[in-house]
């Protein structure tokens, strides 16, 4: 990036009148922080290209100070594969993973390596971490890297009306700017942390859980730590069914040496009796067993958790003869179907629900509806939205096909609606097919089908349905990977439980707003009143899903959260994938495999009114048998 804003910033470094203005900066610096021991590495500086004047600097540094090493990351843009041996330490910024594989196993160097900068997080971002881990762990001289950077620089102003926002480039007036590009850090300027950081503590956590035996509750303890043994932790463990502890207990004091292992048995007890459909984790947990200068006793350094192969069960089947008739109303403009506590209607020339009412309550007020789009994340900004924007991703509406109705049984009606999603210059990109199911019981069974069209991106934001859920059903409760924010590819710091919050607490506030509150793995969602009265979907078997007060649209045309207007209605997004986040605002883009394709793909969603007193999750285990 620097080397094409600024072409000939490299040419200091080449040119011999400006070696004593380099060799003074250095001395100096030497100078002033010789006896701070704080000081191990010394560095030739930061992006200023690379050539003699620099190897001059690394040569008076080792003459003068042979007892701390050198690195500087401009060694590595040689123009060639080489890398200079003027630094003792291989520095790299953003590579990928093939790149930094490649330096690892280069037989010819054994020199240490460090990312200086690495895992760009900005934004809603750091993506991909775990896999950058993996690859640091297998590799011994791979030291880790300095994810950039650690806090968001952004200066807190207000508007005319008083409220509050974090301001950053071109908010004063000042040209040039970067606009937002010091906004990237895992937490915000008040020091609050982003979800990110959950994910980096995680991947970086000092002890970790391999299974040898699952079944038999045997586990390899690996002390990551390397100067101190595992005594400083007391180890727990709990048992789960469906999200709720049945058992727990504690492991006897451990002494693990630094960077080695233990193998040790957790004695939990398989019920006596399994809940069919229910699923059963162990998860352990590392916390300080005394005060620290840095934390106190009881903070969790760490956990590990496990889906337990016990053979539950199989989930409870609901009958079509043992359920309640429907009634079927149709006319050109509507499809209507009574049961005996819901009634549905289905606007023919929208192609989806608009009403679903369930004890005098609306439960969806649109919807469901394919959506392919998302506010663009940061790094999104710089390639891909440009991409998906010139496909018209951004543009497109739904257009109604075919649509009819059928009774197959008197407890049962199937809707055919053929539709597809069209730019606003009525080039078709997606053919899409409903099919529901609507049940005496009250259950909407939703199989979508999608075809993408041709001329389409390489990948897409997403593929899910979208609802528009009326105000009121704020409670907000799922069984999935939580309770913040996660990814397909930042998923590894979210435990799967089943967790209880708001709408309002979905919203995540990026300094300048975008793609936000998702949450993967999720079994089912339910959105209820204060009367514990609302709707239920289920995923067959998983989904992602997200709900807000803002539609995609208000995120996206937002450059500060002082620009979202809070609305009643919510946005409720049931995703078969959205992908990833990567780092590419500065760095890689998502790796392959968090991509979404485009590509045929078909997925089931089942919705349910719910009760007060009701339970989501056993509602969710039902199986409807036709």
């Amino acid at each position: 990036e620097i080397s094409r804003r600024f072409p000939r910033y490299t040419e200091p470094a080449h040119d011999p009148e400006w070696l004593h203005a380099f060799m003074e900066r250095t001395v100096r610096m030497v100078e002033r922080d010789k006896n701070h021991p704080c000081v191990i590495i010394w560095s030739l500086g930061n992006e200023s290209g690379y050539g003699p004047n620099h190897d001059a600097l690394a040569g008076w540094i080792h003459g003068y100070d042979p007892t701390r090493p050198v690195h500087y990351e401009g060694t590595i843009r040689t123009g060639e594969r080489k890398i200079s041996r003027s630094v003792d330490i291989i520095s790299i910024m953003y590579p990928s993973l093939d790149r930094l594989r490649e330096l690892a196993e280069d037989p010819e160097d054994d020199r240490p390596i460090i990312m200086c900068e690495y895992a760009h997080s900005m934004g809603n971002s750091t993506g991909n971490l775990k896999e950058y881990w993996e690859m640091i762990r297998k590799y011994k001289r791979l030291c880790g890297g300095f994810i950039w950077d650690w806090v968001d620089q952004g200066i807190k102003k207000k508007t005319p009306e008083g409220i509050e926002y974090w301001a950053y480039g071109g908010d004063f007036g000042d040209i040039p700017n970067d606009g937002n590009f010091c906004i990237n850090g895992l937490i915000w300027p008040n020091r609050k942390p982003h979800p990110a950081i959950w994910e980096c503590k995680k991947i970086q956590q000092p002890v970790e859980a391999e299974a040898i035996d699952l079944l038999k509750g045997v586990f390899r303890i690996l002390n990551r730590y390397d100067f101190t043994d595992l005594s400083i932790l007391d180890i727990s463990w709990e048992l789960t069914e469906d999200g709720e502890v049945i058992q727990e207990g504690s492991l006897p004091k451990l002494y693990t040496p630094p960077h080695e292992s233990e193998v040790v048995t957790v004695p939990f007890k398989i019920p006596d009796t399994l809940k069919p459909g229910a699923e059963y984790y162990l998860t352990i947990r590392y916390r300080l067993s005394k005060d620290t200068l840095w934390a106190e006793k009881g903070f969790e350094v760490g956990w590990s958790q496990f889906k337990m192969p016990f053979t539950v069960p199989p989930r409870p089947e609901i009958k079509l003869s043992d359920m309640p008739p429907l009634k079927l109303d149709e006319n050109s403009e509507k499809i209507a179907i009574l049961g005996e506590k819901f009634s549905l209607t289905i606007d023919k020339s929208a192609g989806c629900l608009c009403s679903l009412i369930y004890d005098g309550f609306n439960l969806i007020k649109n919807g469901p509806l394919l959506n392919v789009w998302r506010a663009p994340t940061d790094n999104d900004v710089p390639r891909l939205a440009p991409i998906w924007r010139s496909a018209g991703l951004d543009r497109l509406r739904h257009v109604v096909r075919s649509i009819r109705a059928e009774r197959v049984a008197d407890q049962l009606v199937h809707v055919v609606i053929e539709s597809s999603l069209n730019t606003p210059e009525n080039v078709e990109k997606f053919n899409c097919t409903y099919i529901y199911k609507v049940y005496g019981s009250g259950d909407i069974i939703i199989e979508t089908n999608v075809k993408p069209g041709s001329n389409l991106p390489p990948h897409l934001p997403r593929i899910g349905l979208q609802l528009t859920i009326p105000g009121g059903f704020e409670n907000f409760t799922w069984f999935g990977r939580g309770p913040h924010e996660n990814y397909c590819d930042r998923k590894e710091g979210a435990l799967v439980g089943v967790y209880s919050s708001t709408v309002d607490e979905q919203y995540v506030p990026y300094i300048k707003p975008q793609e936000n509150g998702n949450k993967t793995d999720v079994r089912w969602v339910a959105l209820t009143n204060n009367l514990g009265l609302g709707i239920l979907a289920v995923g067959m078997p998983l989904m992602e899903v997200s709900a807000h007060h803002y539609t995609i649209g208000a995120f996206e045309g937002a450059k500060h959260t002082c620009d979202l207007k809070r609305r009643e209605d919510i946005t409720l997004n049931l995703d078969y994938m959205q992908s990833g986040l990567g780092g590419g605002s500065c760095g890689p883009d998502t790796l392959p495999q968090y991509l979404v394709k485009p590509e045929p793909v078909t997925f089931r969603i089942r919705l349910r009114p719910i009760s007060p007193g009701e339970s989501p999750m056993k509602l969710s285990k039902q199986v409807i048998k036709d």
